[in-house]
């Protein structure tokens, strides 16, 4: 099997601020909940950090099925990701090794809150786009959205 996971999507990855974990628990209610640190590990891995994510956490155990939702918010395109997810604990064997991989990527400041590593397997992934790029390919592009986004949201590059 190929890879899922593309370097294009890490790239995409690497400019979104949060991604957005859903889940289900065993009866099927949905929960979603941002994720401030995650990123691409191998051909079809993501992995998440888990720091204050108890119905996260409790919902993966129950029903391991996930997805994984990223958009960079300027350009408004990212990616969905759906697979399977497990929780590495701190007593698991690789925790330290991933715990190591997150301080070397996002520095020592959620080291001491880094409870778990929620593993997700990717089986599938998709892009997402904005409305306009599907309705409106002749007039929008990456640069029209992001002006269009700064505005609106009253902020503007350094």
């Amino acid at each position: 099997m190929g890879s899922v996971l593309t370097d294009e999507m890490e790239k995409n990855m690497q400019s979104c601020v949060l991604c957005w974990l859903a889940t289900a628990d065993a009866s099927g209610v949905p929960n979603v909940s941002p994720k401030e640190m995650f990123f691409r590990h191998g051909d079809d891995r993501l992995l998440i950090a888990h720091i204050a994510s108890p119905v996260t956490v409790r919902n993966i155990r129950q029903n391991p099925n996930v997805c994984v939702s990223m958009v960079e918010v300027f350009v408004q395109k990212g990616y969905k990701f759906t697979g399977t997810a497990r929780i590495v604990e701190q007593h698991d064997a690789e925790f330290a090794a991933l715990h190591a991989l997150f301080s070397e990527r996002f520095g020592s400041r959620f080291s001491d809150l880094l409870r778990a590593v929620i593993a997700v397997s990717v089986t599938a992934a998709q892009p997402i786009i904005a409305p306009s790029y599907r309705f409106f390919p002749e007039s929008t592009t990456e640069q029209g959205q992001i002006d269009q986004a700064m505005e609106r949201y009253g902020v503007r590059p350094r």
